[in-house]
């Protein structure tokens, strides 16, 4: 027996990323593998009514300074030296979450997700303009025509619509969300709690 531990992420958000430099060192160290569950942010926002750092931030004095401090010490402290702010941000991420849900079907997932996280964090390229993204895929060596076909298809689009709002459901809010079983946890700062979390689930197995 084990735990279901789960990273609810899309592609947009920058921490994100930085969860998912750090999530393989957590696996290591407690023996569990993450399940990665793509869901579009812009639909959580919208299913939620909330808005992204950058809008909630506009007019409050300190506050972003503070959260690039932050980030900062996260990198240093994690030994991320890869990380690029994408000067496009923010990116429309419906294409490339669509796609991460072919992946999946298809079998290439976790190469997806590194080299689409590659494309829009630490070689950042603008990943909604469907030109850039096929040339990333092909530099990636990802069957960047199927993908591009695939995401058109409605059951693609619905199954993306689906992990929304099941997410949605289970009190997810934002990107990166992360479920120890049922205990939802937010944001990359909590992932010294997701782990903690895990340790306490493995022991009363």
């Amino acid at each position: 027996m084990t735990i279901k531990v789960e990273f609810h992420f899309d592609f947009g958000s920058p921490n994100a990323y930085l969860s998912h430099r750090v999530i393989p060192k957590i696996e290591d160290r407690v023996g569990v593998t993450f399940d990665y569950v793509p869901v579009l942010l812009g639909g959580v926002f919208k299913a939620t009514g909330n808005v992204s750092p950058a809008v909630s931030l506009q007019g409050i004095r300190n506050k972003g300074e503070y959260m690039q401090l932050e980030t900062q010490r996260f990198l240093e402290h994690h030994g991320i030296e890869d990380y690029r702010r994408n000067p496009h941000f923010p990116v429309n991420t419906l294409q490339i979450m669509r796609g991460a849900v072919y992946a999946q079907q298809a079998g290439f997932f976790d190469r997806y997700v590194e080299e689409v996280f590659r494309h829009m964090w630490s070689d950042p390229k603008k990943m909604d303009d469907s030109e850039v993204m096929a040339a990333a895929l092909r530099e990636s060596d990802l069957p960047a025509e199927q993908i591009l076909e695939a995401i058109g298809d409605p059951e693609i689009k619905q199954q993306l619509v689906a992990n929304t709002e099941a997410s949605v459901a289970r009190g997810v809010f934002g990107s990166p969300s992360f479920f120890v079983g049922e205990a939802l946890y937010f944001g990359k700062d909590r992932l010294r709690d997701v782990e903690e979390q895990i340790r306490r689930a493995l022991s009363d197995l």
